[in-house]
């Protein structure tokens, strides 16, 4: 009759390897593996298609907000005039069928949103939930942040507190202390995923601080750990209970989390983070940009609904936006440290040069 052995430490070896099995690959894993084929990738299109052209570019177009300017790189996004936004080759009716959602949810959650938009992959349930379970655990503010919000006036707008809590949370930055202590390029992406991490998971406890020092009243309550990111945010915003206000939250922040890497708020998180600023201090600078009345009005069809379940503050909407917003930065953060992106240095020219270039042609 065959023996088990059920006491040892081979035994106490093979519990551990089973019990690390079970768990699901996290996010950051998964990442780490796909860095290096991608590298080879824009290795490869370099060395086969790097001197070559896009096109011309006019002298309207650099008057003209260099719109339509091929001159960045952004895989998480593409917006098509005719089909709408794609999040890595997905439309949205295609992330709403293969996004994981909430047990009895019928919109995908954003942190699926988020995993696709660094990966590529549509994460499963249970990586999903880990990944909830992490930003809640992560969303705790330092007390010298809560009293940055406590002490503006209410009559400060909501995005300009956003702005100062964000860029406050750099002084606990990762990157930048690690950058201090002479972390190796090729590393420099691990720190600057943990501040993402970070930043994403303190979001709700910022806004909920917010909406509630300036619209409204009472005790913020705890972050559930049992619960995904949009529901601890609703709950924070005082909506927690009404099922219908937290699946659109769910949508929006899915939907809206990245437009390609053009827009004002992408582009500027971008920039910023090319000069080594860390994420705090890049997404802050991309919420300064939000804040622009050309930039910040997001979708009216949800700001009708928003207004329907009873949040009906205006000045907070671009919040939400922010919120839902960071999710593209911080993925496109993650990857240009993990690709070795440069400085960004655009070459400008004066109206007067312009001139003389074209005196005689």
């Amino acid at each position: 009759m065959l023996q088990l052995r059920t006491s040892g430490p081979n035994f106490a070896r093979a519990s551990v390897r089973c019990y690390a099995s079970s768990k699901p690959q996290t996010l950051k894993e998964r990442f780490a593996e796909l860095i290096p084929k991608e590298i080879e990738n824009v290795k490869a299109i370099r060395a086969e298609h790097g001197k070559k052209a896009f096109g011309q570019v006019t002298v309207d177009q650099v008057y003209g907000g260099m719109r339509g300017l091929p001159a960045l790189l952004w895989d998480g996004s593409v917006l098509d005039a005719e089909e709408g936004i794609r999040f890595r080759g997905k439309t949205i009716p295609e992330c709403q069928a293969a996004l994981p959602k909430a047990p009895g949810g019928s919109e995908p959650l954003p942190e699926g949103l988020f995993w696709l938009l660094l990966t590529g992959e549509v994460p499963t349930d249970a990586q999903v939930q880990s990944l909830s379970q992490d930003w809640a655990h992560r969303a705790a503010l330092p007390e010298f942040v809560e009293e940055i919000i406590d002490r503006c006036p209410p009559t400060l707008h909501p995005m300009s507190q956003f702005s100062m809590a964000v860029t406050a949370l750099n002084h606990d930055s990762a990157f930048a202390k690690a950058y201090q202590e002479g972390i190796s390029k090729k590393d420099y992406w691990g720190p600057v995923f943990e501040d993402s991490m970070d930043m994403i998971a303190k979001l709700p406890n910022i806004a909920g601080r917010i909406y509630r020092n300036v619209f409204g009243s009472g005790k913020l309550p705890a972050i559930d750990t049992t619960k995904d990111y949009s529901w601890n945010l609703a709950n924070l915003l005082g909506f927690g209970d009404k099922e219908a206000f937290v699946e659109l939250l769910r949508l929006y922040i899915t939907i809206h989390s990245d437009h390609e890497g053009g827009n004002v708020s992408a582009h500027t998180g971008k920039l910023v983070g090319s000069a080594l600023s860390d994420p705090f201090l890049a997404f802050g600078a991309s919420l300064n940009g939000l804040a622009g009345p050309l930039h910040g009005l997001a979708n009216q069809e949800v700001l009708t609904w928003l207004m329907k379940m009873k949040l009906t503050q205006m000045q907070f909407y671009t919040v939400l936006f922010g919120v839902s917003r960071a999710f593209g930065v911080a993925a496109q953060l993650i990857w240009d440290r993990a690709l070795g992106a440069p400085l960004e240095r655009p070459k400008s020219y004066s109206s007067e040069a312009i001139k003389k270039m074209f005196a005689n042609k």
